[in-house]
């Protein structure tokens, strides 16, 4: 297995945007990754209504936490309406920090993110709040999420920003010249989400799927009209590839992230037990198979 180019990240299993999940589901996907043999975690203090997400992963890495990587974000929270709010506040920072400690069960975390700039908050006011988080042990290192290229290279003129977290998937390749190009040339660890765009790179939404009455994903772009017919194309000949080199469309879609230059690991949801264990079976492509998927896409996108 190549789960140490995988992290499990937990939105999916916080309930939110994710219809019918379950908490001992949520348990399971976790335990199931653990065993797969994943070991780095992505939460955040917003992942769920009331800490979700902090607390499952608590049950699962306490009492053995040195066998764990933990990272959490802070900068965003629920207000008692439900609505999203981002607070890049110091003192809120602060609080969620800690706050996600506590529900976790833990010391500290080994990184932790600014969830995304808050614009009525001066990004340097943010960052030094990060700082001090880190020189109270909080977290061992300090990353941003979320943001631009500028604003990286602000946040890291207050404090060292040892990582980013940044979009990639076969069809939204942007981040690999604005972002990944640049943090790697710095010595930053590169976190990729949205490997799979919200599942339709998976391979298991048809054409003509009906999602669920509160499923956010029909309100993307990529989900719609001939940008999705083109996809569902791909994905149609990814699963002829996949057929011939043993791994699934989505273990291709990973896959072909986790292998582009300067990535360190790829952010993967599950709600399933099954699916993180599908997964965990990510490979890193080899340059023939890594040459065949561009080909498949750039003649279909």
């Amino acid at each position: 297995m190549y789960s140490s180019k995988l992290v499990l990240g937990l939105w999916p299993i916080a309930g939110i945007t994710t219809i019918g999940v379950t908490r001992d589901d949520a348990k399971a996907t976790l335990l199931a990754a653990i065993d797969a043999g994943i070991t780095t975690f992505d939460t955040a203090y917003s992942y769920g209504y009331d800490g979700e997400s902090d607390r499952l992963l608590g049950e699962c890495v306490r009492g053995r936490r040195d066998c764990f990587t933990v990272m959490g974000k802070v900068g965003q929270r629920w207000n008692e309406q439900r609505e999203r709010i981002v607070d890049g506040s110091p003192q809120q920072l602060t609080r969620d920090a800690e706050a996600s400690l506590r529900r976790m069960g833990i010391e500290s975390m080994d990184t932790l993110f600014l969830h995304q700039p808050d614009p009525k908050v001066a990004l340097d006011a943010s960052a030094e709040a990060m700082a001090r988080l880190q020189a109270r042990g909080i977290c061992n290192r300090v990353g941003i999420c979320n943001a631009s290229a500028e604003q990286v290279e602000q946040f890291a003129a207050t404090v060292p920003a040892d990582a980013i977290q940044c979009p990639l998937n076969l069809v939204q390749r942007e981040s690999l010249v604005d972002l990944i190009q640049p943090a790697q040339s710095a010595g930053r660890d590169v976190y990729v989400y949205w490997t799979l765009m919200k599942g339709l790179l998976a391979g298991k939404i048809t054409r003509d799927h009906v999602f669920e009455k509160g499923d956010s994903r029909p309100g993307y772009a990529i989900f719609q009209g001939e940008t999705r017919r083109r996809i569902h194309d791909a994905i149609d000949r990814l699963k002829q590839l996949g057929r011939e080199v043993d791994q699934s469309v989505a273990q291709l879609a990973v896959g072909w992230a986790i292998s582009q230059p300067g990535v360190t690991a790829a952010l993967v949801g599950a709600r399933r037990e099954e699916q993180i264990r599908e997964l965990a079976g990510t490979r890193v492509l080899s340059p023939e198979t890594l040459a065949e998927v561009e080909r498949i896409v750039v003649d279909v996108t």
